[in-house]
């Protein structure tokens, strides 16, 4: 999401300050591990689970400083000024590197121990960016014995943090080999970003405004019943927590999924984080090329599965949704795309052959909730 890039940049460089609040020291005493939820699938009689886990601190100072400095910009009321410091917190959290992650699973007899593998069979520790990514491998016996003892509903299982200084729980969902599954996106899909309307309304809804759901969508998933779920977003991963916190509330009320979004480094010592920044800001297509490589790993991961795959009009999701027709069709069943700048009149083309969800259009510079 362009509108993003220049309040990323400066995140960014307030990260990399390493100031720290000391009046926040007795309540983060431990570091925090991000499990993003994920899925397992079946290979043989093992689950492999691909995942993702971030080490990192909070920086109390830092989000104090951004949440001031937002709130003497612009007219701000106490809930949009509290709202910017818990959204940021993930931009401006100090990244852990070098760390060696264990979590096990909850009601294990056996009490063991994981660590991700990557490729090459090690067992890597955090990078520059606090970040490990790999997999484990679990007997489907073993599996099942786990969800058993968790009472798991539809297939979910949940796992914490071992080492001592580590805090941070997790979910995963084993998901069979055939059935139905969905795949959407998130921003004007299932939350009202308006992302047509510009940058100054997008950064509103964004970081300031409560978050809304889109009406009458929570529904249409909740009818989906013994799917599973996966939300392919182009915002980056460090809105994972605010957004998954509201999708999965009462107020959001959508059914619990898992998460792929984009992948945004704030480590300025890595030239990794300066190329992400340059994408971002220069190349239109990467929210594009980041989706279509996400879901198609899903698919190839679940060639007996059906798909359904819901995004909407005001960015790429009916290009990207085309493209994963055209290679995986016997797997995609219905395309629904919520229209919000009226291409179901304009650009009928656009949307042949998917079901069109009609929505308010969104109009450049104008917000349906008003300044």
């Amino acid at each position: 999401m362009k509108p993003m890039i220049t309040f990323l940049f400066i995140c960014s460089l307030v990260s990399y300050t390493h100031v720290f609040d000391s009046t926040y020291a007795a309540v983060l005493d431990k570091e925090q591990v991000t499990f993003y939820p994920t899925y397992g699938h079946k290979e043989g009689d093992i689950w492999v689970i691909p995942m993702r886990v971030w080490v990192h601190e909070r920086r109390g100072l830092a989000e104090k400083l951004l949440a001031k400095t937002a709130t003497s910009m612009g007219n701000l009321d106490s809930k949009e000024t509290e709202n910017f410091r818990l959204r940021i917190q993930d931009f401006v959290a100090d990244s852990e590197s070098h760390e060696v992650v264990t979590f096990k699973f909850d009601n294990d007899l056996e009490n063991q121990a994981y660590r991700l593998q990557n490729g090459h069979e090690t067992f890597p520790k955090t990078d520059l960016n606090g970040l490990i990514e790999g997999m484990i491998k679990i007997p489907v016996t073993k599996a099942s014995d786990l969800l058993s003892r968790q009472g798991s509903q539809n297939g979910w299982l949940t796992y914490r943090a071992a080492e001592k200084e580590h805090s941070g729980t997790g979910r995963v969902r084993l998901i069979e080999p055939t059935g139905l599954s969905v795949i959407s996106d998130i921003d004007d899909t299932m939350k009202i970003t308006e992302i047509p309307a510009g940058l100054k309304v997008v950064v509103r809804n964004t970081f300031f405004r409560d978050f809304m759901a889109a009406p009458e969508m929570a529904k249409m998933y909740q009818g989906w019943n013994d799917a599973s779920f996966h939300y392919v977003s182009g915002s980056p991963w460090q809105l994972y927590g605010p957004l998954s916190q509201f999708l999965f509330s009462e107020k959001g009320g959508f059914p619990e999924g898992t998460f792929h979004m984009k992948n945004v480094r704030k480590n300025l010592l890595s030239p990794n984080t300066w190329e992400d920044l340059q994408e971002l800001v220069t190349n239109e297509n990467t929210t594009f090329e980041q989706k279509v490589a996400q879901i198609s790993e899903i698919m190839q991961r679940f060639p007996a599965r059906k798909f359904i795959l819901v995004g909407d009009s005001g960015e790429k999701d009916p290009e990207v949704y085309r493209e994963i027709k055209q290679r995986f069709s016997d797997q995609v069943q219905e395309i629904r795309i919520r229209d919000v700048v009226n291409d179901r009149e304009k650009n009928k083309s656009r949307l042949e052959g998917m079901t069109v969800i009609q929505a308010p259009t969104v109009i450049r510079g104008v917000s349906h909730f008003g300044n």
